[in-house]
């Protein structure tokens, strides 16, 4: 047993509520819990409690044992002394403030199922902790706590653009160009392409954009993938040429070419092609990110991220080999990818910032749209019996797997709630 646990009993009003005293037998009625402080401090804030008829409004602190008090160095931290109720599994030590004040003690007591629940989602080595009890939770709570996933998600996703966004001095387009080109690479080649994206302004590209071929000899000269291809190939030489012109006419230095990752990829999404690609997308769009703010469909944003490599990849996978004729457009699976972890993310940042609920709400409301991920986490999540009806639930159950799952933080998960309580109290 943790401390985390007696938080979580006495947060829930898990306790046994009657004929409640302290350790020196004072009569305790509990009014308010308080509200639990996640940061340095007492546990609970705001707690109201009664002490022999006597109202005491303040804070909680919880530990196991009462000398942990001292352990934990609260004697010497003046943030402690409005500790109104000390709360322990065993008390071992009395506790007395520098003005003699001996705060009240109460063991708390409790049924002894709710620990045995506990016990079991901590100690599973199964997928989930709680995969053989999940498919129990109404589906009521199951959609709130879903709910509350994506937010979160949403929220982290946000959070991590927003430092972007500073470092683009508040341009929301070149804060876009720069996400949208992390997700170009996928999760292989993602830093790559952020740090290519980074490494190029929009602006130059801009002054390129109607020309393909001076887009992809930008593209890929700063890549750094020209010091890959040692081979004859006139278009590649073409490119070369024309980067070393542009590059001298913007002082730019292109990325090592060791950066990018080839192993156990499609030909598909070869950097070579996730390139030409994007090299097409900028070719064929202007103000991208405005107009995706004025679009309301799923399917007007997808048409606003179709792109088409250039005539040279329809039998090209890499310079200088050539291989069956293929045009190289960009398949549904990866617009869908874009739109999830790029234009919603952005979107709903766009919303935070600006304070627009209709916004956030778009974002969310798109989501639910778009086609859910397919992937090992997705899958299991069926076999466990949960709905994953669109790209809303998957990224939301990618989120409880990754942040309270795999990290048994079951004390803080609804469903884990929901599990430890499922006795008679």
């Amino acid at each position: 047993m943790n401390e985390d646990f007696l938080q979580f009993i006495w947060k829930q009003n898990l306790f046994s509520k009657t004929s409640i005293f302290s350790t020196k037998g004072n009569a305790i009625e509990i009014i308010d819990v308080g509200k639990q402080n996640f940061d340095s401090g007492p546990d609970f804030f705001d707690a109201r409690i009664k002490i022999d008829n006597v109202l005491w409004a303040g804070n909680v602190e919880i530990h196991l044992k009462s000398s942990s008090w001292y352990s934990h160095g609260h004697n010497t931290d003046p943030a402690y002394e409005n500790v109104i109720l000390h709360v322990v599994l065993e008390d071992d030590s009395p506790v007395v403030l520098k003005n003699d004040r001996v705060i009240p003690c109460l063991v708390l007591r409790f049924t002894p199922e709710l620990l045995n629940n506990y016990r079991k989602l901590m100690l599973s080595e199964k997928w989930i902790p709680c995969v053989d009890e999940i498919g129990e939770i109404e589906s009521f709570f199951v959609r709130n706590w879903l709910d509350r996933m994506l937010l979160e998600r949403l929220e982290r996703k946000s959070d991590e653009i927003q430092k972007i966004l500073e470092q683009n001095n508040n341009s929301w387009e070149e804060t876009f160009y720069q996400v949208l080109a992390r997700y170009f690479g996928m999760k292989v080649n993602a830093d790559p392409f952020q740090q290519l994206a980074r490494s190029i302004p929009m602006k130059f590209l801009a002054r390129q954009k109607n020309s393909i071929f001076q887009l992809e000899a930008l593209l890929f000269g700063q890549s750094g993938l020209f010091e890959k291809f040692d081979c004859e190939d006139a278009y590649l030489n073409k490119l070369k040429l024309e980067y070393e012109f542009l590059a001298d006419k913007y002082q730019l230095k292109a990325l090592s070419p060791g950066q990018w990752k080839w192993l156990r990829l499609r030909p598909s999404n070869f950097p070579t092609v996730r390139i030409a690609q994007f090299a097409a997308l900028v070719h064929n769009s202007q103000s991208l990110f405005s107009q995706i703010l004025h679009v309301n469909s799923i399917e007007d944003i997808a048409k606003l991220l179709s792109c088409q490599a250039s005539e040279y990849w329809t039998s090209h996978y890499q310079f200088g080999l050539d291989s069956n004729e293929k045009v190289k457009i960009l398949g549904q699976s990866s617009i869908n990818g874009l739109i999830i972890n790029c234009v919603i993310p952005v979107l709903f940042l766009y919303g935070v910032v600006n304070d627009s609920q209709k916004l956030k709400d778009k974002a969310c409301d798109l989501l639910d749209k778009v086609s859910a991920e397919e992937n090992s986490v997705t899958r299991k999540w069926k076999e466990c019996g949960v709905n994953v009806k669109s790209a809303y639930h998957s990224q939301a159950l990618l989120q409880l797997k990754s942040n309270y799952c795999d990290l048994f933080n079951c004390l803080q998960c609804e469903f884990g709630n929901r599990i430890i309580r499922s006795v008679d109290i």
